[in-house]
Protein backbone atom coordinates (compact mmCIF):
# COMPACT_ATOMS: atom_id res chain seq x y z
CA UNK A 1 0.00 0.00 0.00
CA UNK A 2 1.53 3.30 -0.88
CA UNK A 3 1.11 6.43 0.95
CA UNK A 4 -1.73 7.56 -1.05
CA UNK A 5 -4.00 4.35 -0.71
CA UNK A 6 -4.21 5.67 2.84
CA UNK A 7 -7.80 6.64 3.60
CA UNK A 8 -7.73 10.28 4.74
CA UNK A 9 -10.85 11.32 6.93
CA UNK A 10 -12.61 13.05 4.48
CA UNK A 11 -12.09 9.34 2.41
CA UNK A 12 -13.86 7.81 5.52
CA UNK A 13 -16.55 10.28 6.02
CA UNK A 14 -17.89 10.04 2.27
CA UNK A 15 -17.84 6.47 2.47
CA UNK A 16 -19.64 6.64 5.64
CA UNK A 17 -21.91 8.88 4.37
CA UNK A 18 -22.83 6.17 1.66
CA UNK A 19 -22.58 3.20 4.10
CA UNK A 20 -25.63 4.72 6.70
CA UNK A 21 -27.46 5.48 3.37
CA UNK A 22 -26.98 3.12 0.45
CA UNK A 23 -30.06 4.56 -1.73
CA UNK A 24 -28.20 7.28 -1.39
CA UNK A 25 -25.55 5.78 -4.28
CA UNK A 26 -28.68 5.18 -6.52
CA UNK A 27 -30.28 8.54 -5.85
CA UNK A 28 -26.97 10.52 -7.16
CA UNK A 29 -27.35 8.07 -10.41
CA UNK A 30 -30.44 8.60 -11.18
CA UNK A 31 -31.32 11.89 -10.39
CA UNK A 32 -28.15 13.86 -10.38
CA UNK A 33 -26.23 11.59 -13.21
CA UNK A 34 -29.25 11.05 -15.31
CA UNK A 35 -28.73 7.15 -15.30
CA UNK A 36 -31.98 4.88 -15.76
CA UNK A 37 -31.35 2.05 -13.53
CA UNK A 38 -33.44 -0.72 -12.24
CA UNK A 39 -37.06 -0.11 -10.97
CA UNK A 40 -36.78 -1.89 -7.57
CA UNK A 41 -37.21 -0.71 -3.61
CA UNK A 42 -34.50 -3.37 -2.71
CA UNK A 43 -31.24 -2.04 -2.20
CA UNK A 44 -28.21 -3.73 0.07
CA UNK A 45 -24.74 -3.14 0.89
CA UNK A 46 -22.56 -5.93 -0.10
CA UNK A 47 -19.29 -7.41 0.91
CA UNK A 48 -16.83 -5.22 -0.57
CA UNK A 49 -14.58 -7.62 -1.01
CA UNK A 50 -14.66 -9.86 -4.31
CA UNK A 51 -12.80 -12.37 -6.37
CA UNK A 52 -12.45 -13.42 -9.45
CA UNK A 53 -9.98 -16.45 -8.61
CA UNK A 54 -7.35 -17.43 -9.19
CA UNK A 55 -7.04 -13.63 -9.39
CA UNK A 56 -5.89 -11.62 -6.00
CA UNK A 57 -8.79 -10.19 -3.81
CA UNK A 58 -10.13 -6.79 -4.78
CA UNK A 59 -11.29 -4.42 -2.39
CA UNK A 60 -13.45 -1.69 -3.30
CA UNK A 61 -14.35 1.54 -0.76
CA UNK A 62 -18.57 0.42 -1.16
CA UNK A 63 -20.34 -2.20 -3.24
CA UNK A 64 -24.24 -1.19 -3.24
CA UNK A 65 -26.71 -3.89 -5.01
CA UNK A 66 -29.98 -3.40 -6.29
CA UNK A 67 -32.87 -6.08 -6.50
CA UNK A 68 -32.82 -9.30 -4.15
CA UNK A 69 -30.00 -11.65 -3.23
CA UNK A 70 -31.01 -13.86 -5.09
CA UNK A 71 -31.21 -12.01 -8.76
CA UNK A 72 -29.64 -9.02 -8.25
CA UNK A 73 -30.92 -6.35 -11.14
CA UNK A 74 -27.73 -4.04 -10.75
CA UNK A 75 -25.09 -3.33 -8.84
CA UNK A 76 -22.88 -0.34 -8.02
CA UNK A 77 -19.67 0.42 -6.94
CA UNK A 78 -18.86 3.49 -5.43
CA UNK A 79 -14.85 4.79 -5.31
CA UNK A 80 -13.95 8.08 -3.51
CA UNK A 81 -11.26 9.81 -5.39
CA UNK A 82 -9.50 12.73 -3.92
CA UNK A 83 -6.32 12.75 -6.54
CA UNK A 84 -5.41 10.52 -9.60
CA UNK A 85 -3.46 8.23 -7.49
CA UNK A 86 -5.68 5.24 -8.80
CA UNK A 87 -5.18 3.81 -12.51
CA UNK A 88 -8.59 4.23 -14.16
CA UNK A 89 -8.18 0.34 -15.86
CA UNK A 90 -8.50 -0.57 -11.90
CA UNK A 91 -12.11 0.40 -12.09
CA UNK A 92 -12.53 -1.25 -15.09
CA UNK A 93 -11.44 -4.63 -12.93
CA UNK A 94 -13.31 -4.27 -10.35
CA UNK A 95 -16.27 -3.43 -12.56
CA UNK A 96 -15.83 -7.21 -14.69
CA UNK A 97 -14.94 -9.12 -11.60
CA UNK A 98 -18.09 -7.50 -9.63
CA UNK A 99 -20.02 -8.24 -13.48
CA UNK A 100 -18.54 -12.03 -12.99
CA UNK A 101 -19.45 -12.48 -9.50
CA UNK A 102 -22.97 -11.27 -9.52
CA UNK A 103 -24.32 -11.71 -13.29
CA UNK A 104 -25.72 -8.43 -13.30
CA UNK A 105 -25.00 -4.87 -14.99
CA UNK A 106 -22.23 -2.92 -12.78
CA UNK A 107 -22.09 1.14 -12.55
CA UNK A 108 -18.69 2.29 -11.00
CA UNK A 109 -19.67 5.78 -9.40
CA UNK A 110 -16.94 7.62 -8.81
CA UNK A 111 -17.29 10.51 -6.64
CA UNK A 112 -14.45 13.26 -6.18
CA UNK A 113 -14.45 16.56 -3.82
CA UNK A 114 -11.97 18.08 -6.77
CA UNK A 115 -12.86 19.20 -10.01
CA UNK A 116 -9.40 18.35 -11.83
CA UNK A 117 -9.81 15.00 -10.51
CA UNK A 118 -13.80 14.95 -11.72
CA UNK A 119 -12.28 15.04 -14.64
CA UNK A 120 -9.45 12.82 -14.83
CA UNK A 121 -11.79 9.77 -13.66
CA UNK A 122 -15.07 11.18 -16.17
CA UNK A 123 -13.36 9.82 -19.02
CA UNK A 124 -13.65 6.61 -21.14
CA UNK A 125 -11.46 3.96 -19.77
CA UNK A 126 -9.67 1.64 -22.38
CA UNK A 127 -9.14 -1.95 -20.23
CA UNK A 128 -6.49 -2.99 -22.73
CA UNK A 129 -9.35 -5.84 -23.32
CA UNK A 130 -10.44 -5.73 -27.56
CA UNK A 131 -14.40 -4.20 -26.75
CA UNK A 132 -14.43 -4.06 -23.10
CA UNK A 133 -14.29 -0.12 -21.97
CA UNK A 134 -15.54 1.28 -19.15
CA UNK A 135 -17.39 4.56 -18.68
CA UNK A 136 -17.21 5.80 -14.84
CA UNK A 137 -20.36 7.76 -13.54
CA UNK A 138 -18.42 10.60 -12.07
CA UNK A 139 -19.55 12.72 -9.17
CA UNK A 140 -17.33 16.17 -9.43
CA UNK A 141 -18.54 19.47 -7.65
CA UNK A 142 -19.99 20.81 -10.47
CA UNK A 143 -22.24 17.95 -10.11
CA UNK A 144 -23.23 18.77 -6.40
CA UNK A 145 -25.67 21.36 -6.17
CA UNK A 146 -25.69 24.36 -3.98
CA UNK A 147 -28.35 23.55 -1.21
CA UNK A 148 -29.55 26.71 0.63
CA UNK A 149 -32.94 25.84 1.32
CA UNK A 150 -33.06 24.43 4.71
CA UNK A 151 -36.20 22.55 3.81
CA UNK A 152 -34.10 20.84 1.26
CA UNK A 153 -31.28 20.35 2.96
CA UNK A 154 -33.36 18.65 6.24
CA UNK A 155 -35.55 16.77 3.49
CA UNK A 156 -32.24 15.33 2.06
CA UNK A 157 -29.32 15.58 4.77
CA UNK A 158 -26.67 13.73 2.85
CA UNK A 159 -26.88 15.92 -0.26
CA UNK A 160 -26.73 18.79 2.07
CA UNK A 161 -23.60 17.68 3.97
CA UNK A 162 -21.82 16.68 0.44
CA UNK A 163 -23.06 20.50 -0.52
CA UNK A 164 -21.19 21.64 2.64
CA UNK A 165 -18.09 19.80 1.38
CA UNK A 166 -18.00 21.16 -2.22
CA UNK A 167 -20.14 24.87 -1.71
CA UNK A 168 -19.14 25.87 2.09
CA UNK A 169 -17.33 28.58 1.29
CA UNK A 170 -20.70 29.89 0.77
CA UNK A 171 -22.24 30.58 3.65
CA UNK A 172 -25.78 30.48 3.13
CA UNK A 173 -24.96 26.53 2.29
CA UNK A 174 -23.63 25.95 5.90
CA UNK A 175 -26.72 28.12 7.55
CA UNK A 176 -28.94 25.88 5.23
CA UNK A 177 -27.15 22.76 6.79
CA UNK A 178 -26.80 24.03 10.21
CA UNK A 179 -30.85 25.00 10.06
CA UNK A 180 -31.56 21.63 8.94
CA UNK A 181 -30.07 19.86 11.88
CA UNK A 182 -32.39 21.52 14.27
CA UNK A 183 -34.75 19.68 12.42
CA UNK A 184 -33.60 15.93 12.58
CA UNK A 185 -33.52 14.13 14.84
CA UNK A 186 -31.02 14.38 18.03
CA UNK A 187 -29.56 10.98 16.74
CA UNK A 188 -29.35 11.94 13.62
CA UNK A 189 -27.84 15.66 13.28
CA UNK A 190 -24.45 14.96 15.17
CA UNK A 191 -24.02 11.82 12.57
CA UNK A 192 -24.59 14.18 9.60
CA UNK A 193 -22.78 17.08 11.38
CA UNK A 194 -19.68 14.90 11.81
CA UNK A 195 -19.52 13.48 8.02
CA UNK A 196 -20.03 17.16 7.03
CA UNK A 197 -17.44 18.82 9.78
CA UNK A 198 -14.52 15.91 8.70
CA UNK A 199 -15.36 16.36 5.00
CA UNK A 200 -14.56 19.93 4.54
CA UNK A 201 -11.74 22.17 4.41
CA UNK A 202 -10.57 24.11 7.32
CA UNK A 203 -12.03 27.30 6.24
CA UNK A 204 -15.21 25.47 6.01
CA UNK A 205 -14.82 23.71 9.14
CA UNK A 206 -14.14 27.46 11.10
CA UNK A 207 -17.66 28.52 9.38
CA UNK A 208 -19.65 25.33 10.63
CA UNK A 209 -17.72 26.26 14.06
CA UNK A 210 -19.07 29.48 14.17
CA UNK A 211 -22.23 29.08 13.00
CA UNK A 212 -23.17 26.39 14.84
CA UNK A 213 -21.88 27.93 18.18
CA UNK A 214 -23.81 30.86 17.85
CA UNK A 215 -26.89 29.08 18.21
CA UNK A 216 -29.04 28.10 21.14
CA UNK A 217 -28.89 24.63 20.42
CA UNK A 218 -26.22 21.77 21.24
CA UNK A 219 -22.84 22.13 19.19
CA UNK A 220 -21.55 18.55 18.29
CA UNK A 221 -17.78 19.32 16.26
CA UNK A 222 -14.53 17.88 17.45
CA UNK A 223 -13.78 21.76 18.29
CA UNK A 224 -17.22 22.64 20.53
CA UNK A 225 -16.60 18.70 22.51
CA UNK A 226 -12.76 20.63 23.68
CA UNK A 227 -13.82 24.02 23.83
CA UNK A 228 -17.43 23.47 25.62
CA UNK A 229 -17.75 20.39 27.18
CA UNK A 230 -16.35 21.28 30.38
CA UNK A 231 -19.04 23.80 30.73
CA UNK A 232 -21.72 21.41 29.69
CA UNK A 233 -20.60 19.15 32.32
CA UNK A 234 -19.72 21.91 35.26
CA UNK A 235 -23.15 23.00 34.02
CA UNK A 236 -24.46 19.72 35.20
CA UNK A 237 -22.70 19.33 38.02
CA UNK A 238 -24.36 22.92 39.68
CA UNK A 239 -27.83 21.73 38.47
CA UNK A 240 -27.62 18.68 40.22
CA UNK A 241 -25.99 20.79 43.54
CA UNK A 242 -28.76 23.39 43.08
CA UNK A 243 -31.60 20.94 42.70
CA UNK A 244 -30.09 19.07 46.22
CA UNK A 245 -29.88 22.72 47.69
CA UNK A 246 -33.57 22.97 46.91
CA UNK A 247 -34.42 19.53 47.72
CA UNK A 248 -33.17 20.50 51.32
CA UNK A 249 -35.03 23.64 51.54
CA UNK A 250 -37.92 22.25 50.45
CA UNK A 251 -37.73 19.54 53.56
CA UNK A 252 -36.80 21.85 55.79
CA UNK A 253 -39.75 24.22 55.07
CA UNK A 254 -41.70 21.19 55.65
CA UNK A 255 -40.65 20.27 59.29
CA UNK A 256 -41.10 23.83 59.92
CA UNK A 257 -44.88 23.79 59.30
CA UNK A 258 -44.71 20.29 60.84
CA UNK A 259 -43.81 21.56 64.38
CA UNK A 260 -45.87 24.30 64.14
CA UNK A 261 -49.05 22.10 63.84
CA UNK A 262 -48.09 19.66 66.22
CA UNK A 263 -47.96 22.04 68.93
CA UNK A 264 -51.26 23.37 67.39
CA UNK A 265 -50.35 26.51 66.38
CA UNK A 266 -52.34 28.21 63.84
CA UNK A 267 -50.24 29.11 60.69
CA UNK A 268 -52.03 31.76 58.44
CA UNK A 269 -51.81 31.97 54.62
CA UNK A 270 -48.81 34.61 54.69
CA UNK A 271 -46.70 33.04 57.74
CA UNK A 272 -46.95 29.26 55.28
CA UNK A 273 -46.53 31.25 51.85
CA UNK A 274 -43.19 33.01 53.52
CA UNK A 275 -41.95 29.64 54.79
CA UNK A 276 -42.71 27.71 52.16
CA UNK A 277 -41.10 30.53 49.45
CA UNK A 278 -37.69 30.26 52.01
CA UNK A 279 -34.34 28.83 50.07
CA UNK A 280 -31.96 29.65 52.53
CA UNK A 281 -31.46 26.47 54.58
CA UNK A 282 -29.52 28.03 57.60
CA UNK A 283 -32.51 30.53 58.25
CA UNK A 284 -34.94 27.45 57.79
CA UNK A 285 -33.07 25.05 59.93
CA UNK A 286 -33.19 28.21 62.87
CA UNK A 287 -37.17 28.63 62.35
CA UNK A 288 -37.34 25.22 63.13
CA UNK A 289 -35.36 25.39 66.33
CA UNK A 290 -37.57 28.24 66.98
CA UNK A 291 -40.68 26.44 66.33
CA UNK A 292 -40.36 23.95 69.11
CA UNK A 293 -40.97 26.55 71.84
CA UNK A 294 -42.11 29.36 70.08
CA UNK A 295 -45.67 30.82 71.99
CA UNK A 296 -46.87 32.53 68.55
CA UNK A 297 -45.89 32.09 64.80
CA UNK A 298 -44.60 36.40 64.93
CA UNK A 299 -41.68 34.77 67.51
CA UNK A 300 -40.80 32.29 64.83
CA UNK A 301 -39.57 34.76 62.65
CA UNK A 302 -37.59 36.42 66.00
CA UNK A 303 -40.38 40.01 65.42
CA UNK A 304 -39.91 40.72 68.67
CA UNK A 305 -36.11 41.96 68.92
CA UNK A 306 -36.33 42.62 64.88
CA UNK A 307 -34.21 39.28 63.94
CA UNK A 308 -34.93 37.81 60.04
CA UNK A 309 -37.46 41.09 59.40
Amino acid sequence: MTISDVPSPRHDSLINLFRDRPQLAVEILRDLLGQELPATPLVRLENTTFNTRPSDDIEADLVVVMGPPTAPAHAIIVEIQQDTSKNPRQLARYAAALWLLLRCDVTVLVVCPDARTADYYARPIDSGLTGYRLQARVLGPDGIPVVTDPQQAAAQPELAALAVMVHGRQRKVVEAFAAALAELPDDHAPKYYEHAYSMSAPEVRRLLEEIMTSTTWPVYSPFAREHYGRGLEEGKAKGKAEGKAEGRAEEAARLVLLVLAARGLEVPDDVRARITACADLARLESWATRAATARTVHELFGETDGEDR
